[in-house]
């Protein structure tokens, strides 16, 4: 990803300046680096899903470029943030987004829980996503599920012996048992028919958010998929839509 940049230059080493103390007759360093960043018109939803397919190809065959991941990368953004896509993702430790996306710091805003679930999540998941709608303009969200989801393969496994699991954690798989009850029955691998439908419910929950999410996807300004990440070959694939 280019992490696009709108911000006049002006503005920027305005907040660079206050957010390091300096005053403006002293922000020759942060005026430097200002120049140094990438500008353009905003990216569109259709140019963002593009970039993270292209990353996540580079992922696959090896070719990776790990961008602006050095502490001078840090200090250019310690002033402002401009992700160009969110990813809800789960909170499975060999599911990085930055690592299988191939994106640097800054470019995407990770929400990342177990199950990666959405429907029931709360005001903190579903406030997260908002804020990197309304105040980060982010024009892409992707629920990204994977193979072989923990909390997916609970709820199948609990689903029908109704034993409760200690803790919080029975409260996290009782929202991730409507995807699996409502892909019961369908041709394929039942783990990953729920895997995939627990993501499908995941967008069609966020599609149709008010007040923040919906009216932007009705105009065309954002745009909500799914994929799944596959953890044997690296391959994120985008679910129909």
């Amino acid at each position: 990803m280019k992490n696009r940049y709108t911000v006049s230059r002006r503005a920027f080493i305005m907040q660079a300046a206050a957010a390091s103390g300096l005053t403006i007759a002293s922000s020759g360093e942060i005026l430097a680096e200002a120049q140094k960043k990438p500008s353009g018109s905003p990216i569109n939803p259709d140019q963002a899903l593009r970039e993270l397919l292209e990353g996540n190809k580079r992922f696959q065959n090896g070719q990776t470029t790990g961008p602006r991941r050095n502490p001078a990368d840090f200090r250019s953004l310690a002033a402002a943030q401009y992700p160009e896509a969110i990813i809800v993702s789960c909170a499975d430790s060999r599911v990085a987004p930055e690592i299988l996306f191939d994106v640097g710091i800054g470019d995407i805003f990770v929400i990342r829980v177990a199950g990666n679930v959405v429907t029931g999540a709360g005001v903190t998941v579903k406030g997260s996503i908002e804020y990197g709608v309304a105040e980060l303009n982010a024009p892409l969200i992707m629920v990204l599920g994977h193979s072989g989801c923990g909390a997916v393969k609970a709820a199948k496994q609990h689903i029908d012996a109704k034993d409760p699991l200690p803790g919080a954690i029975d409260g996290l798989v009782e929202l991730v048992k409507p995807a699996v009850a409502q892909s019961k029955g369908e041709p394929g691998d039942p783990l990953e028919n729920a895997i995939r439908k627990n993501v499908e419910l995941g967008v069609e929950r966020l599609k149709n958010l008010e007040p923040i999410l919906a009216p932007k996807v009705r105009e065309g300004k954002l745009k909500v998929v799914g994929a799944v990440y596959d953890l044997r070959n690296g391959e994120v694939k985008l679910l129909q839509q």
